[in-house]
């Protein structure tokens, strides 16, 4: 988002919001590594195997002891509730009210806000229409931070390509037309880079709009919104996304010669500042208060469905987490802190200004662990940090997930709120789920709380509990 006029830390995330496969490439950890600390082979599993009667306290709590279900209940009651949650909007500050006086209610001996300053995008009415060959109304979502069409009807022929490298050699017959982005899907990280650059790419050759594939495996007839960046010295138009039908149709009738023409209304338009916030709450240590063990997910939605995956489960796994703690009277050593993060969606902007304010506390943070890609049925998690003992302490504290097959750990860099907080040296971690069916819905109509599975939300919660309590209770911050 070179031409971003907040602030310069967007170039930041368009690199990592455009570029960063959700589902990221790691390791399976190999114990083997293990057997050659003796510090860890003694001290530490000692340390391990005196907190796993309280593990197992966690896991019976949540998975079939009073707490079974109440995540899912406390989620659906959120977003049946309050919806979509978009960055900006008086719903989302409606919404951080009511988690602050829940957190309340739930008895987390910290609870807070902590301001962020984020853009308000206005999406405003739209529509679309294939008017020749035949009329066909046409799905789409305007992309973050899209320009509109300035109260005016859009009208134009169409040029379909399937690569950056298709338009630039056709670039003499974009000028005056939409060009529609029928990329063959491979990846969500792959993908992305046509949601993000395509209106820029397209324009500086002429195009009067950008009309793109919704970046998802499956589809039935649901446009996927997201972010979209505008690159400096390139005139911005308009950019939607279309679904997989819609682009798979233009490509069709272009291959065989016919010729389209699309109508488009959009109102998209930027309308300055508003201050929303990040929501904060924490379980003081009882021996090391000044050091952290940080969970977290992003409590701000995109403004269709009901932000239900994307990423209600992640925040409401993060807050329940501290609940359950605090709910079996455990006494972690360090200070455990959720941090429902707000702005994820339009660029990470809560978790980089978090970053800036408490750069001088990060020594003192032992992991940052997020949860965004799904609460679907839990294998483990990821862990990012490099430092063997490390990672050996992570695989040992797993092994006591076996009874709800959640020990697997793989080695890998994770984010993407975390990556500002990992950019400074913070090991960060996230949920490991069996999360296929993710891009299904991701950034969709579709992301509603029938994504979700109550007893998967259970088993997510005893994951992250068990694993934010085990890591604040052993003696020492984690080695980096």
């Amino acid at each position: 988002m070179a031409n971003w006029p907040y602030g310069p830390f967007i170039i930041l995330v368009t690199i990592q919001v455009f570029y960063v496969d959700l589902v990221p490439k790691t390791t399976t950890f190999d114990p083997i590594i293990c057997e050659s600390l003796p510090k860890f082979n003694t001290e530490i599993r000692q340390q391990i195997a005196n907190i796993s009667a309280d593990i197992q306290k966690i896991i019976d709590y949540v998975v079939n002891g009073p707490d079974s279900g109440l995540t899912y209940k406390e989620l659906a009651l959120f977003v049946d509730q309050f919806g979509s949650r978009f960055t900006g909007t008086a719903n989302l500050e409606s919404a951080i009210d009511y988690m602050v006086d829940r957190l309340k209610r739930d008895k987390h001996d910290k609870v807070y806000t902590e301001n962020v300053t984020v853009p308000v995008w206005i999406r405003g009415k739209e529509w679309a229409q294939m008017v020749s060959p035949r009329n066909k109304p046409l799905n789409i979502l305007s992309l973050g931070y899209s320009v509109g069409t300035n109260g005016s009807v859009l009208t134009g022929d169409v040029i379909v390509v399937k690569t950056f490298d298709e338009l630039k050699s056709r670039s003499e017959e974009v000028r005056g037309k939409f060009v529609v982005y029928n990329y063959d899907f491979k990846s969500y990280g792959e993908s992305v880079k046509y949601r993000g650059q395509g209106a820029s790419q397209a324009a500086q050759y002429g195009a009067i709009g950008a009309l793109i594939r919704s970046v998802t495996p499956f589809s039935i007839n649901s446009p996927h919104t997201g972010m979209q960046s505008y690159a400096n010295n390139v005139r911005k138009i308009p950019a939607v996304s279309i679904t997989v039908e819609d682009a798979e149709l233009f490509g069709r009738l272009a291959a065989s010669g016919i010729n389209i023409t699309v109508s488009i209304s959009m109102e998209a338009r930027m309308d300055g500042e508003a201050v929303s916030r990040n929501t904060v709450s924490e379980i003081t240590g009882s021996s090391k208060l000044d050091e952290v063990v940080l969970v977290s997910g992003h409590l701000d939605s995109w403004d269709v469905g009901q932000g239900a995956m994307d990423d209600g489960g992640g925040a409401f796994i993060s807050w329940r987490a501290l609940s359950v703690i605090k709910k079996l009277g455990l006494k972690p050593k360090r200070t455990v802190r959720s941090v429902l993060w707000t702005g994820e969606e339009m660029g990470l902007i809560g978790a980089q200004q978090y970053a800036q304010q408490h750069i001088n506390e990060l020594s003192k943070m032992s992991i940052a662990m997020e949860s965004d890609i799904g609460t679907f049925t839990p294998t483990g998690i990821t862990y990012s940090g490099q430092n063997t003992t490390a990672q050996c302490i992570v695989n040992e504290l797993l092994k006591l997930l076996k009874p709800i097959n959640a020990s697997q750990l793989r080695i890998g860099s994770e984010g993407s709120d975390i990556d500002y907080l990992m950019d400074k040296g913070v090991p960060g971690s996230s949920l490991d789920n069996r999360n296929d069916r993710y891009f299904y819905f991701h950034h969709s109509a579709g992301d509603t709380m029938t994504v979700e599975n109550r007893r998967d939300l259970d088993l997510c919660t005893a994951v992250w509990a068990a694993t934010a309590y085990g890591l604040a209770a052993i003696d020492d911050q984690l080695p980096r």
